[in-house]
This record gives C-alpha cells, sequence and structure tokens, in this order.
C-alpha cells in the first residue's frame, strides 16, 4: 500500500464508519493531506480493505521520511491523531446525535458513542487487545488481572522532548474539557479527535466520555466542568446517584480524595464508570446490619477483602442522608486498638471509595472505608501493598482495583514471562535483572506446587499473580479478615448507629 492508496483507504474508513457523508469526501482527503504536510494526490481504487492501524502505519511512515516528524511514539500518536480529527464531526453534531440516540433509550446513545469513540481512534482498539487479560478464582469471587499495554511507554526522545518543551497550563489537567481537540505536545496527548457529551448532575454542568485505555467494557468517565480538586462529601453521593439516574445501566464510583489511597488525578474531580460486573458487586452480604432511623434502607458487610458497607433501597435522599451520616463519622473516627487514627498532626487520614449502581429496581451504595496512615516501616502506606508484594503491585488502590481489577505494569509481560523460562529450564533467579525482584516469589511457588506439578508454569504464575492481588486488597482492607478485625470493624458500625440482625 503505497501513500496515496493509504490516504483513499482512510477516507473510506471514515465514510464506512459514518464519521462523515460522501458530499464530505473531496473536502475530507484534502484535510488528510494538509495534516500530512503532502500537496497532492493522485486518485486510486481500494479493492481491499486494509485495518486502521495498517493504513495509519503506512502514512507515519511516509511522514518520518519526509521530515515531518522525527519519529518515536508520542510524535507518531500527535500525527496520527491530528489526521482522524480531520473526519471527527463538530462537538455540536455528535452532542446532537447522541441526544437523539438517548430518546431511543440510553443503551442506545451509550452503545452509539462508545462505538463512536473507537471508531474515530480515540479508543485505539488495535492496542487494547494488546492488554493481557484473565480471571482468576478466589474465596471471594473470581478476580479480574490486566497487565497494561496499550498505554505506550515514554520513549527517549519524547523524555528528552517533554523535559526542553516550553511549560503549559493548558490544559490544566488531561480531564478537563478543554482537551476536546486540543493539538497536543509531547508531555500532553493530542485529543483532536475527542468528543465529550455534557450532562448535568446535581444542578452543575459535567462532560461524559470514555476513557482511551478502556480497562474494562465501556469503562467511561464523569468529569466537572471546572478544574476543581476531588472531593468525597454529601454532594458526591447526589451527583453519583444523579448519574445513574441518566444511565442506569452503568455503574459509578470515586476514587478517594485523599493520597496514597486515591486515584492518580486528584487535582480534577471525576467518576469513572461503564458496563461491568465485578467481583465485589457480585460478593454477597455476610453480615446483615439495621441502622437506627433507617429501617427502610437495607444494608450490610460485604464479604470482601477490603472493608466494605453496602446500603440499598429506593429513596436516593435517603441512602445519601445515612451515607453522609457514615462518611462524616468516619472521618473523625479514631479506634487506637485496631491502629486506625482519623489524623496525625493535623493530618487527615479517614475517607471512602463509594460505587454507586441500580440493582433489581433499588439504588445500592457501597461505601469502602479508607485510610492512608504511613508509619515508619510502611512509608507508603500502612493500609497499601506489603512492600513483600511490590515485585507484582506497588502502584495506589484506587477504585478500580477496589472492585476486583488488578491493573498491573507492563513490565511483568517480559518479567513473567523471564520467570517462566528461568522455572522451564531451571536458571538462578537471581542471575537476570528481569527475575530477581520475583525469585522469593517463584522459589515459594515451586515448593507450593512441587517441580512434579510445574507442567502447566505459564498458568501456574498466571494464578499465582492473581493470589498476589487479592494479598494486596487484603493489605489495602483497614478491617482485617479475622475475628479482631471483624469485632472493631462492628464498634465502627455501632457508632454510626447500626446493630447486627440476623437473616
Amino acid at each position: 500500500m503505497n501513500t496515496n492508496e493509504a490516504v483513499k483507504s482512510l477516507a473510506l474508513y471514515g465514510l464506512e464508519k459514518e464519521l462523515f457523508s460522501e458530499e464530505d469526501m473531496t473536502y475530507v482527503i484534502n484535510s488528510i493531506l494538509g495534516a500530512l504536510e503532502l500537496d497532492s494526490f493522485e486518485d486510486c481504487e481500494i479493492t481491499e480493505r486494509a485495518e486502521l492501524e495498517d493504513i495509519l502505519r503506512v502514512l507515519l511512515d511516509d511522514a518520518e521520511k519526509r521530515g515531518v516528524i522525527e519519529g518515536g511514539q508520542a510524535e507518531r500518536d500527535l500525527l496520527d491523531t491530528k489526521v482522524m480529527g480531520t473526519m471527527v464531526p463538530f462537538p455540536r453534531d455528535v452532542i446532537n446525535k447522541f441526544w437523539i440516540k438517548y430518546m431511543g433509550g440510553p443503551e442506545q446513545a451509550t452503545d452509539w458513542y462508545y462505538d463512536f469513540s473507537q471508531n474515530t481512534d480515540y479508543i485505539r482498539r488495535y492496542r487494547i487487545k494488546k492488554d493481557m487479560k484473565w480471571q482468576v478464582e478466589t474465596e471471594y469471587g473470581d478476580l479480574d488481572i490486566t497487565i497494561n499495554l496499550s498505554k505506550p511507554e515514554k520513549d527517549p526522545k519524547a523524555i528528552a522532548a517533554a523535559k526542553n518543551a516550553p511549560q503549559s497550563g493548558y490544559p490544566k489537567c488531561q480531564l478537563c474539557a478543554e482537551n476536546e481537540g486540543y493539538a497536543g505536545r509531547m508531555n500532553h496527548p493530542a485529543r483532536q479527535n475527542h468528543r465529550v457529551i455534557p450532562i448535568n448532575i446535581a444542578d452543575s454542568q459535567w462532560y461524559f466520555q470514555y476513557s482511551p485505555y478502556v480497562y474494562y467494557n465501556e469503562h467511561c468517565i464523569a468529569f466537572n466542568s471546572q478544574h476543581i480538586p476531588m472531593k468525597i462529601d454529601r454532594e458526591t453521593f447526589r451527583k453519583m446517584f444523579d448519574f445513574i439516574r441518566i444511565f442506569p445501566h452503568y455503574f459509578i464510583g470515586s476514587n478517594a480524595d485523599l493520597p496514597i489511597v486515591g486515584g492518580s488525578i486528584l487535582s480534577h474531580d471525576h467518576f469513572q464508570g461503564g458496563r461491568y460486573t465485578f467481583a465485589m458487586e457480585k460478593a454477597p452480604i455476610e453480615r446483615k446490619i439495621a441502622f437506627d432511623g433507617y429501617e427502610d434502607i437495607e444494608a450490610g458487610i460485604v464479604k470482601w477483602p477490603m472493608s466494605v458497607i453496602r446500603i440499598s433501597g429506593e429513596s436516593t435522599d435517603r441512602l445519601t442522608d445515612l451515607a453522609d451520616r457514615i462518611l462524616k463519622l468516619w472521618r473523625g473516627y479514631t479506634d487506637e486498638a485496631a491502629y486506625i487514627f482519623a489524623e496525625t498532626g493535623g493530618e487527615p487520614h479517614n475517607t471512602i471509595t463509594p460505587i454507586a449502581r441500580m440493582r433489581n429496581g433499588k439504588y445500592e451504595l457501597d461505601l469502602v472505608l479508607r485510610n492512608n496512615i504511613t508509619t515508619e516501616d510502611r512509608p507508603l502506606g500502612l493500609y497499601h501493598p506489603n512492600p513483600s508484594l511490590h515485585h507484582i503491585k506497588k502502584e495506589n488502590i484506587g477504585l478500580i482495583e477496589v472492585m476486583g481489577l488488578a491493573v498491573l505494569p507492563s513490565r511483568l509481560k517480559k518479567e513473567l514471562s523471564a520467570v517462566e523460562a528461568a522455572l522451564t529450564l531451571g536458571v538462578d533467579l537471581r542471575g537476570n535483572e528481569l527475575t530477581e525482584k520475583h525469585a522469593d516469589w517463584a522459589e515459594q511457588v515451586v515448593e507450593k506446587y512441587g517441580k512434579d506439578g510445574l507442567d502447566d508454569i505459564g498458568g501456574i504464575l498466571k494464578k499465582e499473580v492473581g493470589l498476589v492481588f487479592l494479598e494486596v486488597l487484603k493489605d489495602a482492607g483497614v478491617y482485617k479478615r479475622n475475628a479482631e478485625g471483624m469485632e472493631a470493624f462492628m464498634r465502627f458500625v455501632e457508632r454510626c448507629g447500626g446493630h447486627e440482625i440476623q437473616y
């Protein structure tokens, strides 16, 4: 496929995906040429349709040969997004089509918008499919494990260019609405092919979009029109329920609002949601609770490695009132015997990771108790993965992990393959930088299964990675899964006016 054929193939792709109409073809081709700094084009017949990734590769390779870009993944991403942006409709047209689709039902609208977000290459299907995904059975349900390979690693050229580039405060972060249509720079992704949908929640302007990395099905983001910090409060619950009213087929959740237990972007108020059933949602109530004054609300402690109170009912106002009571009491709660401190040295430690959904016609809210206290021997957080688990997961345990999906670093693809090869060949695990950090764990795996039980080493390692993630979740739980921990958990429940009831 030569450059002319690639330009024509790209335009035909956009037409087939209904990004524009037949009448726009000449205009779109000229726009593609302009983005690529090409000044001529010879029309040609395309007899066989190529994959989008292959079409873009031809165009980017040509641009690199002509010196339009120097090369490297960051520059290539900036250019191919600019090229795709030439075919994407104006925001007003996307918004109008979304709400017209919505008249046929919210699922019809989100189905269309999710497909659209992939067709524009904002969600890069060909990268997402590279992610490694599997499930591991545990006593708490099937945990989801993914090694994220779709988010490109920064290459040396990009790092150097970003360091030398003039600093810019626009957009203020990658969640701001100002990203829509932005050309990007070496340290900020291009978004010419991105369109967002305005929504109103809690009488304020918010926006709805999908995550470009799609860690699970229809992974969406709702974000505040204003660049204001994350904050978990009464309004948070109200906003979440408003979102569920608009999109009752989705769940919605928020990262906690404190460092260590929060997400990667605490500077911009936002939620994450989607159409996926995580293990935590499937987890049953193991202790049924009644809260004084809220007899109309069903409640209980969830059988989950972290500390979760689930409440459900028909009235979102009543649920909001009870959730606010639990949140406020948790913010100020100290139980020295359980090593729960509301604050130390004036620094607050207690917060909540909330998740809302509809279930069987009722609103349901999971309140995950979090604490970010650090100690001398656990400087990254006491309720954070134990250092012995850092060879697999060292990063913060945010909303997605809380619900039962491990988002693991891309380095693990090579490292786990190296561990598998070393165990197969009987090579010293400590003699290779790819395997040395995993040596103690791998030796424990061999001891657990025995050398004769390692026929499927790859499958065993995947299972054991899942069991490491289970330990990570247990570490993040403020109340441990033993008699002492559950007794301490009930002390807090009682502080909130709750008591255990028999089924």
